[in-house]
């Protein structure tokens, strides 16, 4: 079950938000993680309590880390908590491509597994570990609330999608939260927008992209291969964030405070400030717990190359389990690199258009990696992203597509760039009346008609994805 699905919207969140408001403030937590049960169970009732093990060991581990606080004891506790953590995420992520790997080297045939994979459990799997890694740290006291803690690790509007949660993050909200008219209004209207993003712009880009990414070599133009991982970039971009904004919105109707996830990552000047802007709570995660515990840049330049590697090379991986993946995290790693040595302060004296041109250009080819799973397909299309397949720079096949998705294509770009929220501040801060006028008018309808939209497209919609099985 997901966001986007005429069974979570028509059924599941109805019964669900009726529930919660209806039962007194200290039962909200109780239906709150018995929901998020329900949700997670619709589609995967056997993978429940291995997120139920998870919840109950980082519990019993983070008591006995603080218990033993300066002792032996608790390091060997948070090691323990810490190798089952990633024994699990291991076992049901990456089983089947060590098998296949194995199988490739050797020739060996051991049978795959064949086992699916739990819907978030790489995001579920990072939220404990950081709780358990900062009661470690001091930073944090042990939750001794067990159904506080299962909320936090369970809690369904952020838990197939992030953003990544860190326990102090929402502490105070698991303890005593209000759901004002005020915030209800803003969650609705965050959760609508991102309903948008997801099934009127991420769908519909889709569709492009798996039309480009079906063809032959020999029929893909420059252009052609172009338009397609521009629609799939503003696809993955639509996907993700509009996930995100109706996470951050349903959470806001519950009372909780979600961390901002995206901020415009497309409009980056470096691919450092790419990573600052994109996927946000994923980046701190492996900052905060990966690569500053490494020694971050305080070991001089040849252990920061280090540092970055690793973090990036795990980074990879955490997004699926693939070639494709390790490439891709290598690939981002590579200019992190460049921009630690020199190229970042060459960007930083550029002209501001060429640091974004340049960001953009090492980004879509990055997608490439992220969207093709096989050596061979990754390489067809590059070739002819660079006219190396002897195709040419367009063919009529380019210019029909470009025509019938171009309103599309510009109404994702204008929606990738600052220039609305921009247009709402000004409009909202206007002390004149027609502007104020209009902000209100505008406050009111464009909520309402994306619902109505976004709700036709589901209901008559064939094509609507879920791109994050994977992770």
């Amino acid at each position: 079950m997901v966001f986007s699905s005429v069974l979570f919207l028509f059924r599941f969140l109805p019964i669900f938000m009726i529930c919660y408001f209806l039962v007194p403030r200290n039962m909200k937590n109780l239906v709150l993680f018995l929901g998020s049960l329900v949700f997670y169970a619709w589609g995967e009732p056997v993978y429940i309590f291995l997120m139920l093990f998870s919840t109950i060991s980082d519990f019993v581990w983070g008591r006995l880390i603080e218990e033993y606080r300066g002792e032996d004891r608790s390091r060997i506790f948070l090691l323990c908590s810490v190798v089952i953590n990633l024994f699990i995420l291991g076992f049901f992520k990456y089983a089947d491509f060590l098998l296949q790997t194995v199988n490739t080297v050797f020739g060996t045939s051991i049978p795959l597994l064949g086992l699916p994979l739990p819907i978030g459990i790489s995001f579920y799997t990072f939220q404990t570990m950081s709780y358990v890694i900062d009661v470690y740290r001091g930073d944090t006291k042990a939750q001794r609330n067990i159904l506080q803690f299962g909320v936090y690790v369970t809690m369904f509007p952020q838990l197939i999608a992030g953003p990544i949660l860190k326990y102090h993050q929402i502490e105070k909200y698991l303890q005593e939260r209000r759901s004002d008219l005020d915030a209800i209004s803003y969650g609705a209207k965050r959760f609508v927008t991102g309903l948008a993003k997801k099934v009127l712009l991420a769908n519909n880009l889709g569709l492009l992209w798996t039309q480009i990414s079906s063809l032959k070599n020999d029929q893909m133009s420059v252009l052609m291969a172009w338009i397609g991982i521009v629609a799939y970039a503003f696809q993955i971009y639509f996907d993700f964030s509009g996930y995100s904004d109706m996470a951050i919105g349903l959470g806001a109707i519950l009372g909780f405070h979600f961390p901002e996830n995206f901020n415009y990552p497309y409009i980056a000047t470096s691919v450092t400030d790419f990573w600052h802007r994109w996927h946000i709570s994923l980046s701190t995660w492996f900052k905060e717990y990966v690569y500053i515990p490494l020694g971050g840049n305080r070991k001089g330049l040849a252990r920061q190359i280090l540092n970055i590697l690793i973090v990036w090379t795990l980074t990879g991986i955490w997004h699926g389990a693939g070639w494709n993946f390790l490439f891709w995290g290598l690939w981002f790693a590579l200019f992190l690199i460049l921009e630690k040595l020199f190229l970042g302060e060459l960007l930083k004296n550029a002209p501001v258009v060429f640091g974004r041109v340049y960001t953009l250009t090492v980004v879509l080819i990055s997608w490439v990696f992220f969207a093709l799973e096989k050596p061979g397909e990754i390489l067809a299309y590059l070739q002819a992203m660079f006219g190396l397949n002897g195709v040419g720079l367009m063919n009529t096949q380019a210019m029909f597509l470009g025509n019938e998705y171009l309103v599309l294509l510009i109404i994702a770009l204008v929606a990738c760039l600052p220039v609305g929220s921009l247009l709402i501040h000004r409009l909202k801060s206007s002390k004149t009346g027609p502007a104020m006028a209009l902000y209100r008018v505008g406050e009111k309808v464009i909520p309402a008609a994306l619902l109505i939209l976004s709700v036709a497209y589901i209901v008559d919609a064939s094509y609507n994805p879920f791109l994050y099985f994977r992770f």
